[in-house]
């Protein structure tokens, strides 16, 4: 049986941002981010709603047909935005303006995001915790590489778990070479697939 997908529109924004917040709950990039438990309760959820919104104003967002799951896709030109450097205080100012590790998270993923080639950004995938290991991810993500690679247009991600980075290179990503560890945190792993051909 295969996965329905659709593409997500902003009537959808409440239920995107609400599978993100509690498919990350758990996620140790997130909880580096949010510490404690009931501070990532109350907090983690804003920082899902201005990534959903990014993505609804710049990029797209696959949704399952059920809800289970969905990925975040930007169109990353071969030349940097020129507000890329303001971007992360922005994000601070508008989710938690005490909490420097929002701003600091957005620096220093920005720092390693790969420049000069166009290509696609897969910022995010979430399921939801009971849905995982069902292979909803996998069509999420193998949708969107299929057209990639009609394309010949490359793809990029950071894993943020070890667990997420075996699924990204079972789709034919491959690690940089270069990890990016948080400061007293966790390991996230830039990921680069080329376009495949046939």
């Amino acid at each position: 049986m295969g996965v329905v997908i659709r593409t997500a529109g902003e009537d959808d924004r409440d239920l995107v941002v609400r599978l993100l917040d509690e498919a990350f709950q758990d996620d140790p990039v997130s909880s580096w981010v949010f510490p404690g438990e009931e501070y990532r309760r109350r907090t983690h959820h804003r920082l899902m709603a201005a990534f959903a919104d990014a993505v609804f104003a710049d990029g797209h967002i696959d949704l399952t047909e059920d809800g289970a799951a969905c990925a975040l896709w930007l169109p990353v030109p071969a030349d940097e935005p020129e507000d890329a450097e303001s971007a992360p205080a922005q994000l601070r100012r508008a989710v938690d303006p005490e909490n420097e590790r929002v701003e600091l998270i957005a620096r220093l993923t920005g720092g390693i995001h790969p420049t000069g080639r166009a290509h696609e950004y897969l910022w995010m995938i979430g399921v939801v915790p009971g849905r995982q290991g069902e292979g909803l991810g996998a069509a999420l993500i193998e949708s969107v590489l299929d057209r990639c690679d009609r394309e010949g247009l490359p793809a990029y991600l950071e894993a943020s778990s070890a667990r997420g980075k075996v699924l990204y290179e079972r789709l034919g990503f491959e690690f940089t070479g270069r990890a990016l560890d948080l400061p007293d945190g966790p390991r996230m792993w830039p990921m680069w697939r080329e376009p495949q051909t046939l």
